[in-house]
Protein backbone atom coordinates (compact mmCIF):
# COMPACT_ATOMS: atom_id res chain seq x y z
CA UNK A 1 0.00 0.00 0.00
CA UNK A 2 1.32 3.42 -0.90
CA UNK A 3 1.58 6.28 1.58
CA UNK A 4 -1.05 8.28 -0.30
CA UNK A 5 -3.47 5.34 -0.24
CA UNK A 6 -3.11 4.97 3.50
CA UNK A 7 -3.63 8.67 4.09
CA UNK A 8 -6.70 8.59 1.83
CA UNK A 9 -8.17 5.79 3.93
CA UNK A 10 -7.55 7.80 7.08
CA UNK A 11 -9.30 10.80 5.55
CA UNK A 12 -12.28 8.71 4.42
CA UNK A 13 -12.83 7.19 7.84
CA UNK A 14 -12.38 10.47 9.68
CA UNK A 15 -15.01 11.96 7.40
CA UNK A 16 -17.22 9.05 8.38
CA UNK A 17 -17.21 10.34 11.94
CA UNK A 18 -19.73 12.87 10.65
CA UNK A 19 -23.16 11.85 9.39
CA UNK A 20 -23.21 14.79 6.96
CA UNK A 21 -22.81 14.13 3.26
CA UNK A 22 -20.38 16.48 1.53
CA UNK A 23 -21.52 17.63 -1.93
CA UNK A 24 -19.33 16.62 -4.84
CA UNK A 25 -16.89 19.32 -6.03
CA UNK A 26 -17.48 21.42 -2.92
CA UNK A 27 -13.81 21.75 -1.96
CA UNK A 28 -12.74 25.37 -1.53
CA UNK A 29 -9.17 25.74 -0.19
CA UNK A 30 -9.66 29.45 0.50
CA UNK A 31 -12.70 28.76 2.64
CA UNK A 32 -10.90 25.91 4.39
CA UNK A 33 -7.93 28.14 5.19
CA UNK A 34 -10.17 30.93 6.45
CA UNK A 35 -12.04 28.53 8.72
CA UNK A 36 -8.85 27.00 10.11
CA UNK A 37 -7.25 30.40 10.71
CA UNK A 38 -10.39 31.70 12.39
CA UNK A 39 -10.61 28.71 14.72
CA UNK A 40 -6.95 28.80 15.80
CA UNK A 41 -7.07 32.58 16.29
CA UNK A 42 -10.06 32.12 18.57
CA UNK A 43 -8.30 29.35 20.49
CA UNK A 44 -5.08 31.31 20.97
CA UNK A 45 -7.01 34.36 22.15
CA UNK A 46 -9.38 32.46 24.46
CA UNK A 47 -8.74 33.21 28.12
CA UNK A 48 -9.30 29.55 28.97
CA UNK A 49 -6.26 28.56 26.90
CA UNK A 50 -3.91 31.09 28.55
CA UNK A 51 -1.08 29.62 30.61
CA UNK A 52 1.91 30.88 32.58
CA UNK A 53 4.84 32.88 31.17
CA UNK A 54 2.73 34.30 28.37
CA UNK A 55 2.08 30.93 26.73
CA UNK A 56 -1.14 29.11 25.88
CA UNK A 57 -2.31 25.51 25.89
CA UNK A 58 -2.02 23.86 22.47
CA UNK A 59 -4.67 21.18 22.22
CA UNK A 60 -4.75 17.83 20.45
CA UNK A 61 -8.22 18.62 19.06
CA UNK A 62 -7.59 22.15 17.69
CA UNK A 63 -3.97 23.31 17.69
CA UNK A 64 -2.22 20.11 16.64
CA UNK A 65 -4.49 19.42 13.62
CA UNK A 66 -4.07 23.04 12.56
CA UNK A 67 -0.28 22.84 12.75
CA UNK A 68 -0.24 19.71 10.61
CA UNK A 69 -2.96 20.63 8.10
CA UNK A 70 -2.67 24.36 7.46
CA UNK A 71 0.73 24.28 5.68
CA UNK A 72 -0.68 21.89 3.06
CA UNK A 73 -2.89 24.71 1.74
CA UNK A 74 -0.01 27.05 0.92
CA UNK A 75 0.54 25.79 -2.62
CA UNK A 76 -3.16 26.01 -3.52
CA UNK A 77 -3.31 29.57 -2.16
CA UNK A 78 0.06 30.67 -3.59
CA UNK A 79 1.31 31.45 -0.08
CA UNK A 80 5.09 31.71 0.13
CA UNK A 81 5.44 31.68 3.92
CA UNK A 82 3.58 30.59 7.06
CA UNK A 83 0.61 32.73 8.00
CA UNK A 84 0.55 34.91 11.10
CA UNK A 85 -1.56 32.38 13.07
CA UNK A 86 0.82 29.56 12.07
CA UNK A 87 3.83 31.53 13.28
CA UNK A 88 2.08 32.48 16.51
CA UNK A 89 1.21 28.86 17.27
CA UNK A 90 4.65 27.48 16.48
CA UNK A 91 6.33 30.28 18.45
CA UNK A 92 4.28 29.22 21.46
CA UNK A 93 5.28 25.57 21.00
CA UNK A 94 8.95 26.52 20.80
CA UNK A 95 8.68 28.82 23.80
CA UNK A 96 7.23 26.07 25.97
CA UNK A 97 9.90 23.61 24.81
CA UNK A 98 12.62 26.10 25.78
CA UNK A 99 10.93 26.69 29.14
CA UNK A 100 10.05 23.03 29.72
CA UNK A 101 11.49 22.95 33.23
CA UNK A 102 10.09 26.34 34.20
CA UNK A 103 6.48 26.28 32.97
CA UNK A 104 3.64 24.64 34.84
CA UNK A 105 1.74 21.74 33.26
CA UNK A 106 -1.30 22.72 31.20
CA UNK A 107 -3.47 21.20 33.94
CA UNK A 108 -2.37 20.42 37.50
CA UNK A 109 -3.32 17.93 40.18
CA UNK A 110 -4.07 20.79 42.56
CA UNK A 111 -6.61 22.50 40.31
CA UNK A 112 -7.93 19.72 38.07
CA UNK A 113 -7.64 16.47 40.02
CA UNK A 114 -5.24 13.58 40.59
CA UNK A 115 -3.06 12.61 37.67
CA UNK A 116 -3.63 15.73 35.61
CA UNK A 117 -0.07 17.07 35.97
CA UNK A 118 1.46 13.87 34.58
CA UNK A 119 -1.23 13.60 31.90
CA UNK A 120 -0.57 17.18 30.85
CA UNK A 121 3.18 16.68 30.60
CA UNK A 122 2.80 13.49 28.59
CA UNK A 123 0.31 15.06 26.19
CA UNK A 124 2.30 18.27 25.78
CA UNK A 125 5.54 16.39 25.19
CA UNK A 126 4.09 14.27 22.38
CA UNK A 127 2.26 17.17 20.71
CA UNK A 128 5.32 19.44 20.88
CA UNK A 129 7.54 16.78 19.34
CA UNK A 130 5.05 16.05 16.57
CA UNK A 131 4.34 19.66 15.62
CA UNK A 132 8.01 20.64 15.53
CA UNK A 133 9.15 17.49 13.72
CA UNK A 134 6.37 17.97 11.16
CA UNK A 135 7.30 21.62 10.68
CA UNK A 136 10.99 20.89 10.22
CA UNK A 137 10.46 17.94 7.90
CA UNK A 138 9.87 20.48 5.12
CA UNK A 139 13.41 21.80 5.49
CA UNK A 140 14.90 18.32 6.04
CA UNK A 141 16.79 19.70 9.03
CA UNK A 142 16.11 18.83 12.65
CA UNK A 143 16.73 21.96 14.69
CA UNK A 144 17.56 22.40 18.35
CA UNK A 145 13.97 23.02 19.47
CA UNK A 146 12.66 19.90 17.74
CA UNK A 147 15.48 17.81 19.20
CA UNK A 148 14.73 19.17 22.66
CA UNK A 149 11.03 18.41 22.20
CA UNK A 150 11.80 14.83 21.20
CA UNK A 151 14.13 14.50 24.20
CA UNK A 152 11.33 15.75 26.46
CA UNK A 153 8.96 13.23 24.90
CA UNK A 154 11.22 10.26 25.61
CA UNK A 155 11.96 11.54 29.12
CA UNK A 156 8.31 11.23 30.18
CA UNK A 157 7.56 7.96 28.37
CA UNK A 158 6.36 5.28 30.78
CA UNK A 159 9.10 2.71 31.24
CA UNK A 160 7.33 0.10 33.35
CA UNK A 161 3.91 -1.27 34.21
CA UNK A 162 1.06 -2.28 31.90
CA UNK A 163 1.31 0.96 29.92
CA UNK A 164 5.07 0.83 29.43
CA UNK A 165 5.99 2.41 26.12
CA UNK A 166 3.09 4.90 26.18
CA UNK A 167 2.58 8.34 27.71
CA UNK A 168 0.21 9.57 30.37
CA UNK A 169 -2.58 11.24 28.39
CA UNK A 170 -5.21 13.82 29.26
CA UNK A 171 -8.65 12.48 30.14
CA UNK A 172 -11.46 15.02 30.19
CA UNK A 173 -14.14 12.69 28.81
CA UNK A 174 -13.71 14.28 25.39
CA UNK A 175 -13.79 11.45 22.86
CA UNK A 176 -11.84 10.47 20.90
CA UNK A 177 -8.92 12.71 21.92
CA UNK A 178 -9.08 12.94 25.71
CA UNK A 179 -10.52 9.75 27.17
CA UNK A 180 -8.80 6.83 28.95
CA UNK A 181 -8.19 4.80 25.79
CA UNK A 182 -6.79 7.87 23.99
CA UNK A 183 -3.44 6.94 25.50
CA UNK A 184 -3.08 4.71 22.45
CA UNK A 185 -3.90 7.64 20.17
CA UNK A 186 -1.13 9.61 21.87
CA UNK A 187 1.35 6.77 21.42
CA UNK A 188 0.49 6.56 17.72
CA UNK A 189 1.11 10.31 17.42
CA UNK A 190 4.50 9.80 19.08
CA UNK A 191 5.32 7.17 16.47
CA UNK A 192 4.30 9.63 13.76
CA UNK A 193 6.62 12.25 15.28
CA UNK A 194 9.55 9.85 15.14
CA UNK A 195 8.68 8.87 11.58
CA UNK A 196 8.45 12.41 10.20
CA UNK A 197 11.49 13.79 12.03
CA UNK A 198 14.20 14.57 9.44
CA UNK A 199 17.85 13.55 9.37
CA UNK A 200 16.93 9.87 9.83
CA UNK A 201 16.13 10.56 13.48
CA UNK A 202 14.44 7.16 13.83
CA UNK A 203 17.82 5.42 13.43
CA UNK A 204 19.92 7.20 16.04
CA UNK A 205 21.23 4.80 18.71
CA UNK A 206 20.12 6.91 21.67
CA UNK A 207 16.40 6.29 21.11
CA UNK A 208 16.33 2.63 20.11
CA UNK A 209 15.41 1.18 23.51
CA UNK A 210 12.62 3.73 23.97
CA UNK A 211 11.41 3.27 20.42
CA UNK A 212 11.25 -0.48 20.93
CA UNK A 213 9.10 0.04 24.03
CA UNK A 214 6.77 2.18 21.93
CA UNK A 215 6.55 -0.44 19.19
CA UNK A 216 5.78 -3.15 21.73
CA UNK A 217 3.06 -1.07 23.37
CA UNK A 218 1.39 -0.33 20.03
CA UNK A 219 1.45 -3.99 19.00
CA UNK A 220 0.34 -5.31 22.40
CA UNK A 221 -2.69 -3.05 22.65
CA UNK A 222 -3.75 -2.88 19.00
CA UNK A 223 -6.63 -5.42 19.11
CA UNK A 224 -8.62 -3.44 21.68
CA UNK A 225 -8.49 -0.09 19.87
CA UNK A 226 -11.26 1.89 18.20
CA UNK A 227 -11.15 2.47 14.46
CA UNK A 228 -10.14 6.08 15.11
CA UNK A 229 -7.04 5.11 17.07
CA UNK A 230 -6.10 2.33 14.64
CA UNK A 231 -6.35 4.79 11.74
CA UNK A 232 -3.91 7.13 13.44
CA UNK A 233 -1.55 4.17 13.71
CA UNK A 234 -2.11 3.47 10.00
CA UNK A 235 -1.10 7.05 9.32
CA UNK A 236 2.00 6.67 11.47
CA UNK A 237 2.87 3.43 9.67
CA UNK A 238 3.26 5.38 6.41
CA UNK A 239 6.18 7.22 8.02
CA UNK A 240 7.65 4.61 10.39
CA UNK A 241 8.06 1.07 9.15
CA UNK A 242 7.11 -2.05 11.09
CA UNK A 243 4.12 -0.73 13.02
CA UNK A 244 1.54 -2.90 11.26
CA UNK A 245 1.68 -6.29 9.61
CA UNK A 246 0.45 -6.39 6.02
CA UNK A 247 -2.72 -8.29 6.96
CA UNK A 248 -3.51 -5.78 9.73
CA UNK A 249 -3.05 -2.93 7.30
CA UNK A 250 -5.32 -4.49 4.69
CA UNK A 251 -8.04 -5.28 7.24
CA UNK A 252 -7.86 -1.72 8.52
CA UNK A 253 -8.12 -0.27 5.03
CA UNK A 254 -11.22 -2.36 4.37
CA UNK A 255 -12.78 -1.29 7.68
CA UNK A 256 -12.07 2.37 6.87
CA UNK A 257 -13.62 2.08 3.43
CA UNK A 258 -16.70 0.34 4.81
CA UNK A 259 -17.14 3.07 7.41
CA UNK A 260 -16.63 5.79 4.81
CA UNK A 261 -19.03 4.49 2.21
CA UNK A 262 -21.66 3.53 4.77
CA UNK A 263 -21.45 6.91 6.48
CA UNK A 264 -20.96 5.19 9.81
CA UNK A 265 -19.13 6.82 12.71
CA UNK A 266 -15.55 5.61 13.15
CA UNK A 267 -15.82 3.70 16.40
Amino acid sequence: MTRSAAISCVAIAIAACSHHRVPVNSWDPQAAAAYLDRRIEWWMGWSGAARDRGTFCFSCHTAMPYALARPSLRAALAEVAPTVPERQLMDDVRQRVRLWGATRPFYTDERHGPGKSAQSRGTEAVLSALMLAWDEARSARLGADARAALDNMWAVQQGSGPDRGAWAWLDFNLAPWEVPDAQYYGAALAALAVGVAPEDYRSIPQIQDRLQLLREYLARNYPAQSLHHRLVLLWASTRLEGLLASEQRQALIEAALRAGFAGEPAR
